[in-house]
């Protein structure tokens, strides 16, 4: 690799939470037209095909569009074809006439670079070239004008897009563990190599939902029975995988029979201890379990059990382990446990009333935290005892991720980042709290340019919700600005903004950019999040309708220039808003979003995520659902807002199924004129379709801003 080569994107290590046949004619379905361009969009034809349920007696449900939940269907196939075809045609037109892929694409070109120290070693994803998928490159130093490709996904298949999900440096620093998916899919596999770059046999299948966690020449790993296409994900195992051996001679080392049961584990950095935690929905409680290896005959044994609370282990320190709780701490707390006294915990670091507990990483003899009070992110340096060594705040709407590997670190890497700031990548040191910028990060337009803003709006039920505002210093607010609002509103997922490019082109053509914190969300604390779950998720949507009349009320956008996207829980709240107040809004954009809300837990993970939505195996559950379910609200002499419906042929996590019996019982409706399109991308999953190359990773961002470019005009 010559020295000096060019990183066109470098792609954060964290979960993202975004995500992304031949037309057949049935007389018996009637065409809509819309206008688009000053032409009509004529839609294909999708029968109805009514199935009828009836529900604890006094509710009975039609669902037109069963037949679309098999996803095999060659009908399906065509008619998904020819939709993405129109979606498709709408949007380079809309491009074209909107400037949006060139200057997007302008604004793209950026250099950064985020390393992640691994074992002995540092390591960031990169593109060598505009063609191939992101590979995985290694080097020696935090400085090092040698880096070299270790993991190249454009090896591992020639037809499929491979994505490398998670990675991990054993204890001697002798092999890294890789897992990868293909085309976007959850279900995973795990492969080996060394750290000079020679590739072993070591190939695990049927991994899912997976972290990798080392102990001498092996590492643990959790699977799941493989299932077909949308079978329900169900009945995860440990299992423990030695270097050199096949797969099927992995040790399990805990499963259990009720297959809902879900499990997370890790080992401490030492290799002294295994942790595993046991997490049981329907039931609420959670258990805790350890292997400590000092022990003569080290066996799995009980630390904590039958917990109405959850906590996470972070590592051991001194032979006690150091966890975070929101256990009696809404805003989050750090506690060590003695394993030989599990039941009296020592609070290092108590919870405060409004800084949020975002990450830990403890050392030898420090912890440093990230906290975030009122948008604002930091990072802290304290003591065992608690004491607060540093302190250092950084501005409003950035986030900050921590990178180091050994307690015996004293250096650690961060980079910052905005929605209109790429990430900035500093070394600190931990004792001296001395920082140095470790590369140089450069952008193609002003990025001084843009004004954040916190704002608070009140709510029906008199509850005030945070929501921040981003703009050109130099536009007039007048109440007629091009607006786009999001939310991602459940599961207590707290937003960490990062870089768009997308973003920053529609806030240079004078668009008003707002993100609200709707309860569902983590940024306030365990109970934030709980005013938006289960019974309370109708909280979410109401608190996301209320920010969109605080924006046209306080004057920056009206009901004709105001946008909303969100994507998976965030296309739910999205979709439901538009569905129970349709004249806010002028343009949709729900992505890979859940919208059958009454067979949603029929499919892939959505019976884990009951105690998220509610099911409908109880009355309370199913009216819950019926209520706000986007598929089943639809009113046939509404004519909602245009809409741009984006979802992926491989995701099982939220199947596409979803968007497509949306899709067709929105545009069956002669009442709809206003556009509704299907964007389906290909060889994508619930992440979208970041797994490709550079220029269809720019399309994903070009399909929502060109969208929303034409509609608010």
């Amino acid at each position: 690799m010559p020295t000096g080569f060019v990183i066109f994107f470098i792609l954060a290590d964290f979960y993202l939470t975004k995500y992304m046949n031949k037309y057949f004619l049935l007389l018996i379905t009637p065409l809509i037209f819309n206008t688009c361009f000053g032409q009509t969009i004529t839609y294909p034809a999708a029968p109805k095909k009514p199935v009828t349920e009836t529900f604890y007696k006094n509710y009975t449900v039609t669902d037109n569009y069963r037949w679309m939940e098999n996803l095999d269907n060659p009908d399906l196939k065509n008619w998904v074809t020819d939709e993405s075809e129109i979606a498709e045609k709408y949007i380079t037109r809309a491009s074209a006439k909107n400037n949006t892929m060139q200057r997007i694409d302008e604004l793209a070109t950026v250099t950064y670079h985020t390393l992640k120290k691994k074992g002995n070693y540092y390591f960031f994803y990169a593109y060598y070239n505009s063609i191939g998928l992101p590979a995985l490159f290694i080097q020696n130093r935090v400085t090092d004008d040698e880096p070299r490709v270790i993991v190249d996904p454009n090896f591992i298949s020639h037809k499929d897009n491979i994505v490398i999900k998670t990675y991990e440096v054993s204890h001697d620093s002798k092999y890294l563990a890789y897992s990868f998916s293909r085309n976007g899919s959850d279900w995973a596999e795990i492969k080996v190599c060394n750290t000079n770059g020679s590739q072993y046999d070591d190939h695990l299948l049927n991994v899912k939902f997976s972290n990798i966690a080392w102990r001498g020449n092996g590492f643990f790993y959790s699977a799941y029975p493989q299932v077909a296409n949308l079978g329900q994900t169900q009945g995860q195992v440990i299992y423990y995988h030695k270097i050199g051996t096949q797969q099927a001679d992995d040790v399990v080392v805990f499963k259990r029979n009720d297959p809902t049961i879900e499990f997370t584990f890790t080992t401490s950095k030492d290799e002294k201890y295994f942790i595993l935690q046991e997490h049981n929905k329907k039931a609420g409680i959670a258990n805790y379990f350890y292997i400590d290896y000092q022990d003569t005959e080290p066996t799995l044994k009980p630390l904590l059990t039958n917990l109405k609370y959850s906590i996470s282990i972070l590592d051991s320190h001194d032979g006690k382990f150091i966890e975070t709780t929101t256990h009696n701490a809404n805003n989050g707390t750090i506690v060590e446990i003695d394993p030989k006294d599990p039941l009296n915990w020592k609070v290092i670091a108590p919870a405060f009333s409004e800084a949020l507990l975002l990450e830990v990483i403890p050392f030898k003899d420090r912890i440093v935290a990230t906290y975030q009070s009122k948008m604002h992110p930091g990072i802290v340096v304290m003591d065992y005892e608690g004491k607060v060594l540093h302190s250092q705040p950084f501005p409003l709407g950035t986030s900050i991720s921590l990178s180091a590997d050994s307690p015996e670190d004293v250096d650690l890497l961060y980079y910052y980042q905005s929605y209109t700031t790429p990430p900035v990548t500093y070394s600190f040191n931990i004792n001296g709290f001395e920082r140095k910028r470790t590369s140089l990060t450069t952008v193609s337009f002003d990025y001084d340019n843009f004004e954040y803003k916190q704002v608070e709006y009140t709510t029906n039920d008199s509850v005030k919700i945070p929501m921040m505002l981003i703009y050109r210093k130099d536009i007039k607010l007048n109440g007629t600005n091009p607006t786009l609002l999001e939310t991602y509103g459940g599961f207590g997922v707290v937003n960490h903004p990062d870089f768009d490019a997308g973003l920053v082109y529609f806030l240079s053509r004078g668009g008003v950019y707002a993100y609200a914190y709707v309860r569902g969300e983590g940024e306030l604390g365990a109970d934030w999040a709980k005013a938006g779950k289960g019974s309370n998720k109708q909280t979410s949507f109401s608190d996301f309708i209320a920010g969109a009349e605080y924006l046209i009320k306080s004057g920056y956008t009206s009901a004709n220039k105001l946008a909303i996207h969100g994507a998976s829980n965030g296309g739910l709240v999205v979709a439901a808003a538009a569905m129970q107040r349709p004249e806010l809004f002028k343009a949709v954009i729900p992505e890979v979003a859940p919208f059958d809300m009454l067979r949603f837990e029929n499919f892939t993970i959505g019976a884990l995520d009951a105690a998220e939505y509610g099911s409908v195996k109880d009355s309370t559950g199913f009216k819950q659902l019926y209520n706000y379910s986007p598929y089943n609200n639809i009113k046939p002499n509404v004519n909602y807002p245009a809409m741009l419906i984006i979802t992926s042929e491989n995701d099982d996590r939220v199947p596409p199924l979803h968007s497509y019996k949306f899709a067709a019982e929105m545009q069956s409706r002669p009442a709809q004129t206003n556009p509704v399109l299907l964007l389906v991308n290909k060889k994508a999953g619930h992440n979208g379709i970041a797994s490709n190359n550079i220029f269809d990773m720019l399309h994903e961002k070009v399909n929502l801003y060109a969208f929303v470019a034409e509609i608010l005009k």
